[in-house]
């Protein structure tokens, strides 16, 4: 059986959870990406200082990785989205881990629109087999039907 782990960035919580729902899904371990200074959750100018990320393409530094990516066969990467994309953490995920030949799943959450974010994704993963895509929208507040439709999709995976 091929080893699996879901890789994300969870600024509120969406994320996370859809993550470890996956992740007990699949049997698959977990790697959460940690910036060392995090965007306060709280608040308006968590819009205004996560798009200043996303428009500047910056990459904050993340914790050091408790697992290695490049050991496992599949990876799920999920993110929120930020400004119609993936979140920085992941930008500085993809300068950190150079993925070649792995089957990959992505997922992202979001309030109303996912944007470009699962193309973007795809996009900065070329050399990789996109094994599914997914979105799900407003997790806080549709948990249930959110996470029987991560275990769904993660079982769907062509694995």
């Amino acid at each position: 059986m091929p080893n699996k782990i879901i890789v994300y960035y969870s600024l509120e919580g969406s994320t996370r959870l859809m993550a470890e729902t996956m992740a007990r899904t699949l049997s698959a371990d977990i790697l959460e990406l940690k910036p060392l200074k995090e965007i306060n959750p709280n608040g308006f100018l968590k819009y205004f200082w996560g798009g200043r990320q996303v428009v500047f393409k910056e990459k904050p530094k993340l914790e050091i990785f408790t697992k290695n990516p490049l050991d496992y066969d599949i990876i799920i990467i999920g993110t929120p989205v930020w400004a119609f994309t993936f979140s920085p953490p992941l930008r500085s995920f993809f300068t950190r881990v150079k993925l070649r030949d792995k089957k990959i799943g992505l997922f992202c959450c979001h309030e109303g629109n996912p944007g470009k974010t699962l193309e973007n994704l795809a996009k900065e993963l070329a050399g990789n087999a996109i094994i599914g895509q997914m979105n799900f929208l407003n997790v806080k507040n549709n948990k249930e039907k959110n996470g029987e439709k991560a275990k769904d999709w993660a079982l769907s995976l062509k694995i």
